[in-house]
């Protein structure tokens, strides 16, 4: 003969109390993105930017074999293998490459858009900004240092500058002309992006274009 024995109130209470923690501590390990899972959610964004915007990806050794042009026609980007960063440059500009010791302030005009916040399949979908950043600039052989003067920029990130918004300088034409100044197209990961992309790992796709200032 079985015998039933009926649990105490006090203990069951205590189990089903135990239970319910097991269940949203679950919940929340779910929940959690650990940084790799983080980066492979940026992986994915960019190469579903890229694939649905149809870019084609082209070798640092390919870009200089062009003589450091990209196409656009061919909607070429050359991924810069030390920064993550793919460029396309739209108009190399009139004027001159920054110098070697060179101080100067640059105006920048630029599209930014949070890659993973938007699903994309023409470049005339995007958010303008139509404020005029400036921009501080130190050339020092090939390391350039920089930080936002004023704009749209500053206000959102601080005087902090992208380092994938200097990639470009080595390659272009800084000068004033309205109708000639050099233009790129950037998608930036987080590692080289503005301060929310470091801190939530977002890439940021740009549209940049650079005027020395008088």
């Amino acid at each position: 003969m079985t015998t039933l024995h009926k649990q105490p109130r006090h203990r069951l209470t205590y189990m089903l109390y135990a239970a319910l923690c097991m269940v949203m501590l679950t919940v929340s390990c779910n929940d959690y993105e650990t940084y790799g899972d983080k980066k492979a959610k940026e992986r994915k964004a960019i190469d579903r930017l890229i694939s649905d915007s149809a870019f084609t990806i082209i070798s640092e050794s390919q870009f200089h074999l062009q003589g450091d042009s990209t196409s656009v026609e061919k909607r070429e980007f050359v991924y810069m293998d030390n920064t993550g960063v793919y460029m396309q440059i739209m108009r190399r500009g009139s004027g001159d490459y920054i110098q070697d010791g060179e101080n100067i302030n640059l105006l920048c005009r630029f599209i930014e858009m949070n890659v993973e916040d938007t699903v994309l399949t023409a470049l005339n979908a995007y958010y303008y900004v139509f404020d005029v950043d400036r921009m501080f600039v130190n050339r020092t052989g090939n390391t350039y240092t920089a930080s936002f003067l004023g704009g749209k920029m500053y206000e959102t990130y601080g005087a902090s500058v992208p380092a994938g918004w200097l990639v470009p300088l080595n390659y272009i034409k800084i000068g004033r002309r309205q109708d000639q100044l050099a233009k790129v197209r950037l998608i930036v990961p987080h590692t080289q992006g503005n301060t929310t992309a470091t801190s939530y790992v977002y890439p940021f796709y740009y549209e940049i274009t650079f005027q020395r200032e008088r």
